[in-house]
């Protein structure tokens, strides 16, 4: 059958935009509204009907603290206590995802039970925490934690990330805005005042990276004073850097721990994080390198072929779950948007987005980047 000129032009117009077509789906900034949609929504629906389960509801009689304090113990101890660090992982799962819900179908039941669970744990004086993390890996009898505690609140920071798109909620009410903004204000002042704290922040790994993570997420809620920011930018480029990263890239603390590979992730993500966290519209910190070499860019280079291919990692394998991983990592996604690098969202876009096994969920502190590449409405 003889073809026709409009046939032929159509194949051949076809033809000449198919590498175009296949080439536009590569790209830097990845739709993650699309991408997350039935995830976010079915995750929220399981929220949906779970009651808020603040500390007060889980009371430790060994804990040093009252009833409204975070109280954990270290998993090796007997009979340990790890019902308060459940339950702050819990509701940080939770926020985030009925926050996420609420943004991709502005429905307001999803809200109203993200800010039911924010009051409980931050507004209500009988149910709220103690916005301090004094008793967190308590090893009895000692009467206080230890600096290592302080990396079980890091999934505060995604909370503190839902605050704002929950703002635009008829449930959030500018009282009740008002008090969860002052939790997060009186935890920074803790992280920066108490000495736990400071131990915690002078670490040369996750924990010290987790610490920065957490005051830049509170410090981040207060939009109308960006002197916390500015320190904490300080803090990034003159300390936190040179401290733990290689001028390969290697986190050079994090290799030497029983999972390196699983510590070295998360302190990748925590770091992408921060750096979404101390950028503004006049000063990035995405770009920031020692004159030696060492930054966020060298970092992700470093890491990437090792979460494209876990058998290339050239340290130890993990003690535990080292063929779970990789998960969906923030950290791609974050720097493929900052760094214009789609090979990185490619990858993002094929992991798996999440992971039953507790103790990968203790450190995969970012579960809804949809709050993180969205802006909230003013």
């Amino acid at each position: 059958m003889q073809t026709s000129r409009r046939t032929f032009l159509t194949q051949a117009t076809a033809l000449m935009l198919a590498p175009r077509a296949l080439h536009s789906q590569s790209t830097a900034r990845p739709d993650v509204a699309t991408i997350d949609h039935d995830r976010i929504i079915k995750a929220a629906g399981r929220y949906l009907t779970e009651k808020p389960a603040p500390l007060t509801t889980i009371p430790c009689p060994r804990s040093p603290g009252t009833v409204h304090d975070y109280y954990s113990e270290p998993d090796d101890h007997a009979g340990a206590f790890v019902a308060h660090r459940d339950a702050l992982l819990r509701f940080s799962m939770c926020v985030p995802a009925l926050t996420a819900a609420f943004v991709l179908t502005k429905d307001q039941h999803f809200a109203q039970q993200a800010v039911a669970h924010l009051d409980a744990w931050f507004v209500d004086p009988a149910t709220s925490m103690t916005p301090a993390m004094n008793f967190a890996r308590t090893v009895p009898p000692a009467k206080t934690g230890a600096a290592e505690g302080l990396v079980e609140a890091v999934h505060l920071a995604e909370v503190a990330q839902s605050v704002p798109f929950l703002a635009n909620s008829d449930a959030m009410t500018a009282e009740k805005l008002s008090a969860v903004k002052k939790w997060f204000a009186a935890y920074l002042d803790w992280l920066n005042s108490s000495l736990l704290a400071g131990l915690a922040r002078d670490h040369k790994d996750h924990h010290g990276t987790s610490w920065l993570l957490q005051a830049a997420a509170c410090a981040h809620l207060n939009t109308a004073d960006d002197t916390a920011l500015l320190a904490l930018r300080h803090l990034y480029k003159s300390k936190t850097i040179r401290a733990q990263i290689m001028a390969d890239g290697t986190f050079l603390h994090e290799v030497s721990t029983p999972n390196p590979y699983r510590n070295s992730l998360f302190n990748l993500d925590m770091f992408a994080a921060i750096c979404m966290l101390l950028s503004g519209e006049f000063e990035s910190v995405w770009e920031y390198e020692l004159q030696d070499g060492p930054g966020m860019r060298v970092a992700i280079a470093r890491h990437y072929p090792f979460i494209k291919d876990r058998g290339t990692w050239p340290y130890e394998s993990d003690a535990a779950y080292f063929t779970s991983l990789p998960l969906r990592q923030p950290s791609l996604l974050f720097c493929a948007r900052a760094y214009r690098r789609p090979e990185y969202a490619d990858l993002w876009k094929t992991l798996p987005p999440d992971t039953d096994i507790p103790e990968l969920q203790r450190t995969f502190p970012i579960r809804q980047p949809l709050l993180w590449v969205t802006r909230p409405r003013a």
